[in-house]
C-alpha cells in the first residue's frame, strides 16, 4: 500500500511561485508513476502533471505547460511540483496521486492512491 501526504501550498500573488511536495510511504514507491491533479470550487478534478516511474518522462496539462515542472527523488520517496508564474486560475486544492503502473498517465482513473490535498490560492 501507498500513503501520500502533500505539503507546500499557500497564498501567493499572481506571478509568484510555490513548490509542492508529496511524501510517499511504502516499499514499492519506485515502481509507480506519479501525478498531480487539482480541483477548484465547483469544478471537476483535472490533470496537472505526471511522471513515469523513474522520472525520465513527464507530461503537463496545456494550461500549465511552460510554467510548472515536476520531478521525483525515489531515494527520498518524494515527488515535487514547482509552480512558477502563478495565475489566479491556478487556485485549487492540489492532489498527489500514485499509480500501480509505471508509465505516466493523465487519466485519474489510472491512479490507485491519493493524498489529502494542499490548498493553493493565487490572488490577482
Amino acid at each position: 500500500q501507498v500513503q501520500l501526504v502533500e505539503s507546500g501550498g499557500g497564498l501567493v500573488q499572481a506571478g509568484g511561485s510555490l513548490r509542492l511536495s508529496c511524501a510517499a510511504s511504502g516499499r514499492t514507491f519506485s515502481s509507480h508513476a506519479m501525478g498531480w491533479f487539482r480541483q477548484a470550487p465547483g469544478k471537476e478534478r483535472e490533470f496537472v502533471a505526471t511522471t513515469n516511474w523513474n522520472g525520465r518522462s513527464t507530461s503537463f496539462a496545456d494550461s500549465v505547460k511552460g510554467r510548472f515542472t515536476m520531478s521525483r527523488d525515489n531515494a527520498k520517496n518524494t515527488v515535487y511540483l514547482q509552480m512558477n508564474r502563478l495565475k489566479p486560475e491556478d487556485t485549487a486544492v492540489y492532489y498527489c496521486a500514485a499509480s500501480t503502473l509505471g508509465r505516466a498517465a493523465q487519466n485519474p482513473d489510472e491512479y490507485a492512491y491519493w493524498g489529502q490535498g494542499t490548498q493553493v490560492t493565487v490572488s490577482s
